[in-house]
């Protein structure tokens, strides 16, 4: 529900409107409309920038095919990522034109935010800890949110703008109200060979830019590159750092869980050379879980958040969570759901000592669950060391995946992106 400034705000401006009985609808296309002629302007370079044509690593080539969740009727774009980035920065696509998508998802922090639980328009808190976007497109399953309520990226661009807590708009008021700003119908057609609006070009817009997000310039990265196998010290490591890699792979066995393979080992498509001998093969790309679990954060009871639980309604999924990727992981904590671990010592120390029994508990924690991990200190701080090598900095100022709207002056950038 708009505020009532707001409305009557709107009702000023289109006062004629409404006495011939044009309706609400109506008032808030013009209105946007307006705002948009008088007050806003892109800064878009003449040729859009490259989305498309990536200059993959090898340890992402030999996976991509297997894990990338785009489409076939949603092929990445140029033109296609570069609405999505206009749409993703746009304060007008909330109900009292405040809060975009960048909102929750700012490019300082990995495109999330630093608030266990986010803000919504209107100023109240959602329900969850606000996911990072990073490299999405490389979760095989296609769905999202912690609970994999959208089961497309397509679906899950939409549902936040119509969510009465985080954005508030409704999408029919929206297209029309976007087919009426001067902005979009030639940001259209350059995406989709027409001006017209629609719901299924905003969302497949909005989910090109999305995956356009990928990270692979991590010292991580770079050390895999130079020692060609994960299993090898890493010469740009340092000692520590190299320990806590062992440390993520055998003891904590965190690899178990976030570099494994969704798909069968393929002998017909032995392209893993970081992997070719071991069956099934180890991912050492992406960091991200393959299906949702249970990691023992909570005992099962109705007074703790149930998961894909919710939705599905089986008693197989209470507690279950997606988990997000850990590249970039030094930038975006909060951590789990509901953002209750604010430090990577936290998280691990809760792995270590405090997993809660739980009949859905993932088996591989089950003996964790019992005994403890147990690690020392050293090895317990070299993890977190190890951890913080997965964090890429450049996608932080890359400015393709930037704010195009042009702020004036005496207007705060936080203002108008809230």
């Amino acid at each position: 529900m708009m505020k009532l400034h707001l409305v009557w705000k709107r009702f000023a401006r289109v006062g004629l409107s409404l006495l011939f009985g044009l309706g609400a609808l109506a008032c808030s296309a013009v209105a946007h409309s307006e705002d948009s002629a008088t007050r806003r302007e892109l800064n878009l370079p003449a040729t859009p920038f490259n989305y498309t044509d990536v200059d993959w690593p090898p340890h992402f080539a030999s996976a991509m095919e297997r894990f990338d969740n785009t489409p076939e009727d949603n092929p990445l774009t140029d033109h296609g990522a570069t609405l999505g980035r206009v749409l993703f920065y746009d304060t007008t696509l909330s109900a009292n034109g405040t809060t975009s998508c960048a909102s929750c998802h700012k490019q300082s922090l990995a495109f999330t935010d630093d608030e266990p639980l986010s803000t919504g328009f209107d100023g109240e808190k959602v329900a969850r800890n606000s996911m990072s976007l990073v490299n999405v497109r490389f979760y095989q399953r296609g769905r999202f949110f912690w609970d994999e309520r959208a089961r497309t990226l397509e679906q899950q661009v939409l549902m936040p703008i119509e969510n009465p807590i985080e954005m508030g708009h409704e999408l029919n008021a929206l297209v029309n109200q976007l087919q009426a700003d001067p902005i979009y119908p030639p940001l259209f057609d350059n995406a989709f060979g027409s001006g017209e609006v629609t719901q299924d070009r905003i969302a497949k817009a909005l989910a090109q830019f999305v995956r356009s997000i990928v990270s692979f310039g991590s010292r991580y990265d770079e050390g895999l590159a130079a020692a060609g196998s994960y299993r090898r010290d890493f010469p740009n490591f340092t000692e520590q750092e190299n320990l806590g890699k062992d440390v993520f792979l055998r003891r904590a066995n965190c690899a178990s869980c976030h570099m494994s393979n969704a798909l069968p080992f393929n002998p017909h498509r032995p392209d893993e050379p970081y992997d070719s001998r071991r069956r099934p093969a180890r991912q050492v790309a992406f960091f991200t879980m393959t299906t949702p679990a249970v990691n023992g954060v909570d005992a099962d009871s109705d007074e703790v958040d149930l998961g894909v639980g919710v939705i599905s309604g089986s008693k197989d999924d209470r507690g279950r969570f997606k988990s997000p990727s850990l590249r970039n992981i030094e930038l975006t904590g909060p951590f789990m759901h509901d953002g209750r671990f604010h430090t990577l010592d936290q998280v691990v120390e809760h792995y270590n000592w405090s997993i809660k029994p739980h009949p859905n508990l993932d088996g591989r924690l089950q003996n964790f669950a019992a005994n403890g991990m147990g690690l020392p200190e050293v090895p317990k701080v070299a993890l977190v060391a190890f951890l913080k090598t997965l964090t890429d900095r450049s996608i932080l100022s890359e400015e393709k995946w930037s704010d195009p709207f042009v702020h004036r002056e005496g207007v705060s950038r936080d203002a108008t992106t809230r």
